[in-house]
């Protein structure tokens, strides 16, 4: 299958959603009051790739944007056996704690038919999935980065617009959504383990190089001094870094989430964080390039979508294809035989 045609499937896979039939002033008044039964259908209505269910999200997003943008966005992402879970759990079970109103979505593009493994996260985080001030939501992808960007967005609004202050976007999956919901987030943070040598291996350095804090998890009992030697470790590799944000040295913490030790800390990291690049004008610059990235990315999802779903264009691609795949026709030329076809059926 072309990546075109790839990308005309993903775009039809929330197609046949059902959603209950509200006005858009419903969906409105319920996000603003913070219905939950609502807050989750305007979710799912902006998740729809339908047409009319599109439309609709659009407008409701509109008149929800004056509510939005209160929020810290953190991204939360970790190497394999890191916690990941326990420390969401015992990281928003803090915050509610404290007054806040937490939101944690969590994104796999890897998985269409499970939608990752919210399913399993919800069961680990029986806790705070009982908080009445803590929301927990998968972000369907439909497989594709793409998805990530304008659902994971379009549901970050919404529960800002519902009064979630704290918005907290879990990476499961493994690779390039980790730089994807870097682009979406204020601070993002890498959990971590001890054996730091070891750790380095496996992780990729351009992960490191987009955190804004790495916390080294699980610093309990026997292991709080390998902790401690992880942390400097990590550090003397962070020194060496172009930091994630600027004006900002990224450093390595430490914490357990099990005892809760170095939990309250690192809350205290993202607020400093967030007071010093509001200071320096960052905080706001970061939130406008992204809102500007979003729009872009948005526009070639569709360029991409119209182009490949026209029907001249997907008669001639497979013929095309063989032709370049055969050394027949040079990649340009098949581009420009394409994009003349398409011009062609656009007059």
């Amino acid at each position: 299958m072309s990546e075109g045609n790839k990308d005309r499937t993903s775009l039809n896979f929330s197609s046949s959603v059902r959603l209950p039939r509200l006005t858009v002033e419903q969906y409105v008044q319920g996000v603003r009051e913070n219905n939950r039964t609502i807050l989750a259908q305007a979710i799912t209505l902006a998740e729809s790739n339908s047409a009319v269910h599109m439309n609709m999200a659009q407008e409701v997003i509109k008149q929800l944007l004056p509510d939005t943008g209160n929020s810290i966005r953190i991204g939360i992402t970790g190497v394999p056996g890191a916690g990941k879970s326990t420390f969401i759990e015992a990281f928003g079970t803090m915050l509610c704690e404290k007054g806040h109103r937490v939101a944690v979505l969590a994104v796999d593009p890897s998985s269409t038919v499970t939608r990752g493994s919210i399913l399993g996260d919800k069961t680990r985080m029986e806790l705070l999935s009982r908080n009445p001030n803590a929301f927990i939501r998968p972000s369907a992808t439909g497989g594709t980065l793409g998805g990530v960007n304008r659902k994971t967005r379009e549901t970050m609004l919404i529960c800002e617009a519902a009064g979630y202050d704290v918005i907290l976007i879990e990476t499961v999956g493994v690779g390039q959504s980790e730089t994807t919901v870097r682009s979406m987030v204020d601070f993002f943070l890498l959990l971590m383990l001890t054996g730091a040598g070891d750790e380095l291996q496996g992780i990729k350095k351009g992960v490191i190089e987009i955190a804004d804090a790495l916390l080294i998890n699980k610093a309990d009992g026997e292991n709080k001094h390998r902790a401690l030697v992880a942390r400097g470790e990590y550090n003397r590799v962070l020194h060496y870094l172009q930091p994630a944000t600027t004006g900002w040295e990224t450093k390595a913490y430490m914490c357990s989430a099990l005892t809760g030790e170095g939990i309250g800390d690192i809350w205290d990291v993202i607020g400093h964080f967030r007071e010093q690049t509001t200071r320096t004008g960052g905080f706001d610059a970061r939130r406008k390039a992204q809102s500007l990235d979003w729009m872009h990315s948005m526009t070639q999802d569709y360029l991409r979508s119209t182009f490949y779903s026209n029907p001249e264009i997907a008669h001639m691609l497979p013929q095309i294809e063989g032709a370049v795949a055969s050394g027949q026709l040079s990649a340009t030329s098949a581009v420009q035989q394409l994009v003349a076809i398409f011009e062609k059926t656009r007059k």
